[in-house]
C-alpha cells in the first residue's frame, strides 16, 4: 500500500513537472502559430498544451518583435562628481594656509586641486570660486557642487547626503562635515 502511494506521489510530481515546464516553454518560445501539442504523462493522461500564448497587438506598451540591440554604456559622471571623488581621495591630507595640492590644502586650494583632477581651471580664493559658475539652491545640490561659507571666505564641494568636504582649519585635516555646521554663502555648479 505504502509503495502505491508512493508511486501515485511521484507520477504527480511528474505531471506536475511536466505541465510546468510546458507552460514556461510557451512562454519563451519565439512567436508562431497558435497550436496545440498533446503532452501525455503516464499514468495521468494526455492534455493539449500551445506552443505560445498569443499577445493582442493592440495593448498599449507592449512592443512585439526584437526591440533593437542597445550597446552598454557605462555612466558618465559629472565634472563635479570626478571633482568629488578626487577630493574623496584627500581625506585626512593636512590643512596648510595657501596650499593647494596634492599633499596639502586650504579650503580653496582643495576646490581648485580637486576641479583640475577633473580638467576644469577655477579661481584660486574662495571668495573667486563663489563668483564662478551658475548659481544654485542649495535645494538643488548636486554632489559636486561648490558651497561656499561663511560669506564666501570659506569653499567646500557637496558630497551628497546634506555633508560637505572640506579643508578646514590648521590643525584639522580635510574632513566630511554636515552642510549645516556652517552658515551657508551660496552654491555654484560648473
Amino acid at each position: 500500500m505504502a509503495i502505491n502511494t508512493v508511486k501515485r506521489q511521484a507520477q504527480r510530481a511528474v505531471a506536475a513537472g511536466a505541465v510546468g515546464a510546458a507552460t514556461i516553454g510557451a512562454f519563451l518560445l519565439p512567436a508562431a502559430p497558435a497550436a496545440a501539442q498533446p503532452v501525455t504523462v503516464p499514468g495521468i493522461g494526455t492534455f493539449e498544451v500551445p506552443n505560445e500564448i498569443p499577445i493582442p497587438a493592440d495593448i498599449p506598451g507592449i512592443q512585439l518583435g526584437n526591440p533593437p540591440a542597445l550597446p552598454f554604456m557605462t555612466p558618465i559622471k559629472t565634472i563635479g562628481e570626478v571633482a568629488l571623488d578626487a577630493a574623496m581621495t584627500k581625506l585626512g591630507a593636512p590643512y596648510v594656509y595657501g596650499a593647494a595640492g596634492p599633499n596639502a590644502f586650504d579650503c580653496s586650494g582643495l576646490v581648485k586641486w580637486a576641479y583640475q583632477q577633473a580638467g576644469m581651471e577655477l579661481p584660486r580664493t574662495s571668495g573667486a570660486q563663489l563668483a564662478a559658475g551658475a548659481a544654485i539652491s542649495t535645494d538643488d545640490l548636486q554632489p559636486g557642487d561648490l558651497v561656499s561659507f561663511y560669506g564666501g571666505g570659506h569653499s567646500g564641494l557637496y558630497a551628497g547626503d546634506g555633508n560637505v568636504i572640506h579643508a578646514s582649519t590648521s590643525g584639522t585635516p580635510v574632513m566630511i562635515a554636515p552642510i549645516s555646521s556652517m552658515p551657508i554663502a551660496g552654491a555654484r555648479r560648473f
